[in-house]
């Protein structure tokens, strides 16, 4: 059975950690190492997170003392002080889980077999599906990439691409996958596997519609081309707040650009990645072309 490690920071996660937790403990396959980062939390994560390492000794705290902001290079500065933690423990694959998710008994061990069943596969997760109102809905990413909520890699994966990088913007989890593609590794959501989000994505730090500016500039950051990125908002007009907050998400894309922020991967990886939406925009142009064909070639139903 592969086995693997898992890292969490968590900032003032009261509301949520002990679903994560009560999830983690329930699993069919346990980590062989779990640390939990306390990452300067103001509220009771700390005590929720001691309590339970007491209890469990695979268990293994980590608190971070700094001024009490939320900043997206917190988080990757946060993880690497779990990551020093589990350097030295032998697993083959090590994840990113967040603190505000929970999943099924089976969750990791179903992700485990798919390592198992493919040499290739270099990071998998679940599909999460996040809070709305008093529901869950599907966040549908691509199948080729993984939520960074989730991210489990295998470990000769995460050490081809070099660990997360401290983006300014966020975004270190996509980062890392388009390296990790880049470098011919598969990365794989798995539908089947339902992870739910106890809180809406972005609104830790941010109301939604400013959520969604920031989300224009970090893809703006990760080097999405304007083309595939203003599809990217018309095709989620239909999520909330919808065409507001598509509009935001532009908005924040064109702010990025034309301030002046600087693109945050490796010039090799923004090609790559732009070579990927250039093959999928080719790839929905044919399928629609297609449909179109199909359609004209019907026989009427009137003659």
């Amino acid at each position: 059975m592969t086995s693997y490690v898992i890292i969490t920071p968590a900032h003032n996660e009261e509301a949520f950690i002990e679903k994560t937790i009560t999830s983690v403990l329930a699993q069919t396959v346990r980590p062989l190492k779990w640390v939990l980062v306390n990452d300067a939390s103001t509220d009771r994560t700390r005590v929720i997170i001691d309590c339970y390492a007491k209890a469990h000794s695979f268990i293994q705290p980590v608190h971070v003392e700094r001024p009490a902001s939320r900043h997206f290079g917190n988080k990757v500065r946060a993880f690497n002080r779990g990551l020093a933690v589990v350097r030295d423990v032998k697993s083959d694959c090590i994840g990113n889980l967040d603190a505000d998710v929970s999943f099924e008994t089976n969750y990791f061990e179903s992700v485990l077999h798919e390592f198992a069943r493919d040499s290739k596969l270099g990071i998998a997760g679940g599909m999460i599906h996040t809070r709305q109102g008093e529901g869950y809905v599907s966040q549908e990413v691509a199948l080729d990439s993984v939520a960074g909520a989730v991210q489990l890699f295998r470990r000769r994966c995460y050490d081809d691409v070099g660990g997360f990088l401290p983006l300014n913007q966020g975004g270190e989890d996509s980062a890392a996958e388009v390296i990790a593609r880049m470098k011919g590794w598969k990365v794989r959501t798995l539908p089947k596997l339902r992870v739910l989000e106890h809180r809406q994505t972005g609104s830790a730090t941010a109301r939604p519609l400013a959520s969604r500016v920031r989300e224009g500039r970090r893809m703006q950051s990760l080097g999405y081309g304007p083309v595939f990125f203003s599809l990217r908002c018309l095709y989620r007009v239909k999520e909330q707040p919808r065409f507001p907050g598509s509009c935001a998400a532009f908005w924040g894309y064109l702010a990025g650009k034309f301030g002046g922020e600087p693109v945050a991967l490796p010039p090799e990886a923004v090609r790559y990645l732009r070579a990927e939406h250039r093959a999928k925009l080719k790839r929905l142009l044919h399928l629609s072309s297609g449909s179109a064909a199909g359609r004209e070639i019907e026989p009427s139903h009137c003659s």
